[in-house]
C-alpha cells in the first residue's frame, strides 16, 4: 500500500509539474522567438542601410575619381590642340606651354611630347631629361597600343608605374595630328602627361579622414589572370563590397567598398533597441517564472527532502564514476601496523592481484630506490603534524614496466584515536613522458636556433662579400664608406684606389672564365698582400677592385702602393700549362675637402682610373683639379649638347665634289656642325666623342640627313643641276631600326642620297651584319660608300661584300702625292681595285690644283677639298655654285 501510494504521489507530483511547466515554457518559446526575430529584422534593417551609405560614398568617389582623370585629360588636349598648330616647338615654347598648363589645378606632375613617339620634349627639363630619346609609351607599349594612339587617335593610359620620387604614376598618351602643307591631317607624335596617383587619390577623396569606407580599386583591361589590384587591400573583393565601373578607353577599372570594420561593425544593431527588447521580453518572462514559482512553494518541502536523497544519491555516483573514469585509486594505511587497505583501481594500476596482502614494507619495495626516502619523509611529515602531504615517485610493476605516480594523502585521527593515513595515486606516466618531450624539444629548438644564427651569420658574409675572392664586395664598400665619412667629420683621411684590370677580356675569351678566375683569385692576393692592415680592400665588379686607405700616408706613398700592385699584377700565373699575364690601371682620389661625399670620392677614382687608361694603361693617376675641370668641361659640353638637341643647333655644312675632268659640281656631302651658344660653329672633332657617349649621334645624323634632302630640293628648284647629295651615317646609327622607319617618311628621288660609311667601323667583324643592314637601305634607293678609305679595317673580301657605290680616299693618302712617288702608285691601286670591282673613286684632301691634276691623271672620277671649295653654310653654297661654273676653266688654267 505503500508502494502504491509513493507511486500515486508521484505520478501526482508529476502532473502538477506538467500543469505548470508546459503552458509556462509555451509563452516563454514565443517570447524568445519573438525577441530574436525582432532583433534579426533589425540587423537587416541596419546592413541594408550600411549598404546604401557605402553606395553613396563610392559613388561620391567614383564621380571624383572620373570627373580629375577627364580634367587632366582635357588639360592636355588644349596642349595637344597648341602643338597641333605649332609643329615645330621649340623646347622652350614647350616648357611655356607645359608652364602655363600646370598652373591649373590638375594632377599632372610632368609633361612630354614625343614627335614620332620618341621622347623629345620634357617639362620640368631637370627631372626629365633623362628620357630624351626613349619611346614614349612605357613597357610593355607593342606595336597595337602604337597602333591605338597613331591610327584610331585612341587616348592611351598606361600604369599605375613607379616614379622616380617612389609614388605611382598614371600615363596619359593622346595623339598629336597637325595639317601638312596639303591641309592633310597627318600623325605628328604623341603627348604624354604623367598623373600622380596619390595626389589624384588625395583629390577624389580616397585617402579623406573622415572617410567611412574602406576601397580597393582592380584593373580589369589586364588580359592575364585576376583583375590587379591597384590600391586599397585586395580582402576587400572577397568580403561582399559594393562595386562601381569607371570606363577609361583602353582602361577598366572596378572600385570595390566596404564599411570601415567590415559589413557586422557597420551592420551592429541598436543598442538600445535591443535593450528594449530584451527588458521587454524579460519582463514577460519575469512574470511567467513568478507564476510557477509561487505555484510550486506548496509543494517546496516535499521536493527539498527528495532533493537531498537525490544529491546524495547523484554525489556518491559522481565520485565513482570520477574515480572510475580517471583511474584513481583509494588507499589507506593504518600508521601503528603498517597495513595498507587498497581498493581495486588500486590494484590494477601496480599490476597486482587483489588477494595481495599488501603492506608498507612490500609497497616500499616496488618504489624505486631514488624514491623511498623522498615519499617516506613526506609521509612522515604528515603524520607527524597531522597534515597533508603529496609527492610523485615511480613504481616498478610486477611485469617490468616503470610506471609514474602522482600521490596526495592526508594524516587523520579516528574515533579510537589511531592515526591513518588516506589518500589516492594515480599514473601520471604520459603527462612525466610529455614533459620529457619537451625538454627534449626544448633542446632541439635551441639546437636549431643556434644553428639558424649560424646560418643567418654565413649568410650576412655571403651578402657582403665576393663568393669568388673571398674580398667585401660593393654592398660591404658602401657601407664601409658610409661609416667612414661619418668618421670623416673628426678630419679623418681618406684615400681610394680604384683598380681595373687590362686585357682580362682577352683572358676570358682565349682561355675561358677558369683562367679569369684563376686571374681574378691571384690578384685579390696581391691586393690583400700589399694593403697595409687597416686598408679595406673590396672587388666592386668583373674585374675592378678598391682598396680604401684610412692612414696620413704621404701622397707619394699611395702613389709608390699603386706601382707596386701593378708590378704584383703584372707576374704571370700558370694555368691548365699556359701562363696568363695582365695588366691594371689604378686611379687615386683624396677626399682633401671636408664636404666630399663617400660617393664623389668613388667618382674621383673612377675619373683618375679613366685617366690612366686614356694615357696607355697599366699605370697609376691620382685625381686632380686638371682632371676635375676637364670633367666638368666634358659635362657642361654634354649638358649643351643635348640642349642643343631640343632647340636644332647642329646644323649642315656642304662641301661640293667635282668631276676630276670638268670640275663640274658633281655632288655634295653634308657636313655636321654644332652651333654653339657661346663657341660660334664648331667641327665634330669638339663634340663627336662626347655626342657618342651620350648615344645621341643617331639623332645628329637624323638632323643633318633631313636638312640634306631640304637643301637638296632647293638645288633643283633654283636649277644648279646639283641631283646629289651625302649624308655620314654613324656605325650606332646604321643597325637602328628607327633608321628604317625614318627612311619611309623621307621622299627623295632614287640615287639621289648617298650613305658616307667610315672605314674604321671595323667592316670585317661583322660584315654580314653590315651587308644585311645596307641592303634595306639600299631597297630606298639610297648608294653606299666607304668614308676614308685606306686608314681602317676593310679588307678586300669586305668590300666585295658591301658592294659600295664609291671609296672615298682618306686625305692622309692623298696629302704626299706632289712629292711621293710610291704614294701616287699606292692611290693608283687604289683606283685599280674600284674599276676592277666597278667602284667610283673619290679623292679628299685636294689642297692644291696639283694634288688635282695628278688625282685626275691616276684616275679618279670625284675631287674634293679646300683646293676647290671649303665647307659652307646653305646660302653661301648656293652663291658658290651660281659662280662656280663662270670660274670653271680658269681654274684648270691656274693648275696647268
Amino acid at each position: 500500500m505503500a508502494t502504491n501510494r509513493k507511486n500515486a504521489d508521484g505520478a501526482s507530483h508529476l502532473r502538477l509539474r506538467l500543469q505548470i511547466l508546459v503552458p509556462s515554457a509555451i509563452v516563454l518559446i514565443g517570447v524568445a522567438f519573438s525577441a530574436f526575430y525582432a532583433d534579426y529584422q533589425q540587423q537587416r534593417l541596419s546592413r541594408q542601410a550600411a549598404q546604401n551609405a557605402v553606395e553613396e560614398s563610392l559613388g561620391m568617389i567614383r564621380t571624383k575619381l572620373e570627373a580629375n582623370i577627364n580634367a587632366n585629360i582635357r588639360l592636355l588636349q588644349g596642349l595637344v590642340a597648341v602643338i597641333g598648330t605649332e609643329p615645330y616647338v621649340t623646347q622652350e615654347r614647350f616648357a611655356a606651354l607645359s608652364e602655363n598648363l600646370m598652373a591649373n589645378p590638375s594632377q599632372i606632375r610632368d609633361i612630354v611630347a614625343a614627335p614620332n613617339l620618341i621622347t623629345t620634349f620634357v617639362y620640368p627639363y631637370a627631372r626629365n631629361r633623362e628620357f630624351i630619346g626613349q619611346w614614349v609609351l612605357p613597357p610593355p607599349a607593342g606595336e597595337q597600343t602604337a597602333h591605338l594612339l597613331r591610327e584610331q587617335g585612341m587616348t592611351i593610359i598606361s600604369g599605375p608605374l613607379p616614379l622616380k620620387n617612389g609614388s605611382m604614376g598614371l600615363i596619359i598618351t593622346l595623339p598629336v595630328q597637325i595639317q601638312n602643307d596639303f591641309g592633310i591631317r597627318a600623325f605628328w607624335g604623341g603627348l604624354a602627361g604623367i598623373v600622380d596617383l596619390p595626389r589624384l587619390y588625395d583629390d577624389s577623396g580616397l585617402r579623406a579622414p573622415d572617410l567611412t569606407i574602406s576601397a580597393a580599386i582592380t584593373d580589369d583591361s589586364v588580359t592575364t589572370g585576376r583583375p590587379m589590384v591597384i590600391y586599397g587591400d585586395g580582402h576587400i573583393l572577397a568580403n561582399d563590397p559594393v562595386t562601381m565601373t569607371i570606363d577609361l578607353g583602353n582602361k577598366r577599372w572596378t572600385v570595390a567598398a566596404i564599411p570601415k570594420g567590415g559589413w557586422d561593425a557597420a551592420s551592429r544593431p541598436n543598442t538600445l533597441v535591443r535593450l528594449l527588447i530584451t527588458a521587454l521580453s524579460g519582463l514577460i518572462a519575469g512574470t511567467v517564472v513568478w507564476v510557477a514559482l509561487l505555484m510550486r512553494e506548496r509543494h517546496k518541502n516535499y521536493a527539498a527532502l527528495r532533493q537531498r536523497e537525490e544529491e546524495l544519491r547523484a554525489m556518491s555516483h559522481r565520485l565513482g564514476a570520477a574515480l572510475e573514469s580517471s583511474k584513481i585509486g583509494v588507499w589507506e594505511m593504518d600508521v601503528k601496523s603498517g597495513e595498507l587497505i587498497w581498493d581495486e583501481r588500486i590494484y590494477q594500476l601496480y599490476g597486482l592481484s587483489p588477494d595481495t596482502c599488501m603492506t608498507r614494507g612490500l609497497w616500499q619495495s616496488m618504489v624505486h630506490p631514488e624514491d623511498v626516502d623522498l615519499i617516506e619523509n613526506g609521509m612522515t611529515r604528515a603524520i607527524a603534524e597531522e597534515g597533508t602531504y603529496s609527492g610523485q615517485f615511480r613504481v616498478t610493476r610486477p611485469d617490468g614496466a616503470v610506471v609514474h605516480f602522482r600521490t596526495v594523502g592526508n594524516a587523520f585521527r579516528n574515533s579510537q584515536g589511531d592515526v591513518k593515513l588516506l589518500g589516492v595515486n594515480w599514473d601520471v606516466s604520459a603527462d612525466t613522458k610529455l614533459q620529457e618531450d619537451l625538454r627534449e624539444a626544448h633542446r632541439q629548438t635551441a639546437q636549431r636556433n643556434g644553428e639558424l644564427e649560424a646560418a643567418r651569420r654565413h649568410m650576412e658574409h655571403n651578402a657582403l662579400h665576393d663568393a669568388l675572392t673571398g674580398l667585401p664586395n660593393r654592398r660591404y664598400l658602401d657601407e664601409r664608406l658610409a661609416e667612414l665619412n661619418d668618421d670623416h667629420k673628426t678630419c679623418r683621411q681618406l684615400t681610394v684606389l680604384h683598380i681595373d684590370l687590362d686585357r682580362f677580356k682577352e683572358i676570358n675569351d682565349t682561355m675561358g672564365h677558369g683562367a679569369g678566375d684563376a686571374i681574378l683569385r691571384h690578384v685579390a692576393q696581391e691586393l690583400r698582400a700589399k694593403a697595409a692592415p687597416t686598408d679595406f680592400v673590396a672587388r666592386i665588379g668583373g674585374d675592378e677592385f678598391v682598396i680604401v686607405c684610412t692612414g696620413k700616408e704621404a701622397v707619394e706613398d699611395h702613389e709608390l702602393l699603386g706601382s707596386t700592385l701593378i708590378a704584383a699584377i703584372n707576374r704571370p700565373i700558370a694555368y691548365s700549362g699556359h701562363e696568363c699575364r695582365v695588366g691594371a690601371s689604378i686611379g687615386i682620389a683624396d677626399n682633401t675637402e671636408a664636404r666630399l661625399s663617400s660617393e664623389q670620392l668613388l667618382i674621383n677614382a673612377d675619373i683618375a682610373l679613366y685617366e690612366a687608361k686614356r694615357r696607355g694603361r697599366n699605370r697609376v693617376e691620382r685625381f686632380n683639379d686638371h682632371l676635375r675641370s676637364r670633367t666638368i668641361n666634358i659635362k657642361n659640353t654634354a649638358d649643351a649638347i643635348l640642349r642643343s638637341l631640343g632647340d636644332q643647333d647642329f646644323v649642315a655644312w656642304y662641301q661640293p665634289q667635282f668631276d676630276a675632268r670638268t670640275l663640274e659640281i658633281n655632288g655634295v656631302e653634308a657636313l655636321a656642325r654644332w652651333r654653339h651658344p657661346q663657341k660660334g660653329m664648331l667641327a665634330p672633332d669638339a663634340f663627336l666623342e662626347i655626342a657618342e657617349n651620350l648615344n645621341v649621334v643617331a639623332q645628329i645624323d637624323a638632323s643633318i640627313l633631313d636638312q640634306a634632302l631640304h637643301q637638296l630640293s632647293r638645288w633643283q628648284a633654283e636649277g644648279l643641276g646639283i641631283e646629289h647629295v651625302s649624308v655620314n651615317i654613324s656605325a650606332q646609327r646604321l643597325f637602328e631600326d628607327k633608321l628604317l622607319d625614318h627612311l619611309e617618311q623621307l621622299s627623295f628621288p632614287p640615287g639621289s642620297l648617298s650613305f658616307e660609311l667610315l672605314e674604321s667601323i671595323s667592316f670585317d667583324d661583322k660584315a654580314d651584319a653590315v651587308a644585311e643592314s645596307l641592303e634595306r637601305i639600299r631597297a630606298h634607293g639610297i648608294a653606299i660608300e666607304i668614308d676614308d678609305f685606306g686608314t681602317g679595317y676593310a679588307s678586300i673580301l669586305s668590300l666585295i661584300k658591301l658592294s659600295p657605290s664609291r671609296l672615298k680616299i682618306d686625305r692622309q693618302l692623298t696629302a704626299p702625292i706632289v712629292t711621293n712617288p710610291t704614294q701616287r702608285r699606292l692611290i693608283g691601286s687604289i683606283v685599280d681595285i674600284g674599276r676592277s670591282f666597278g667602284i667610283g673613286i673619290v679623292a679628299e684632301g685636294v689642297e692644291t690644283m696639283e694634288h688635282a691634276a695628278i688625282l685626275r691623271d691616276l684616275g679618279c672620277q670625284t675631287l674634293q677639298g679646300y683646293a676647290l671649295a671649303r665647307p659652307m653654310n646653305p646660302d653661301a653654297f648656293i652663291d658658290f655654285a651660281r659662280a662656280h661654273a663662270l670660274r670653271r676653266e680658269d681654274l684648270w688654267q691656274r693648275s696647268a
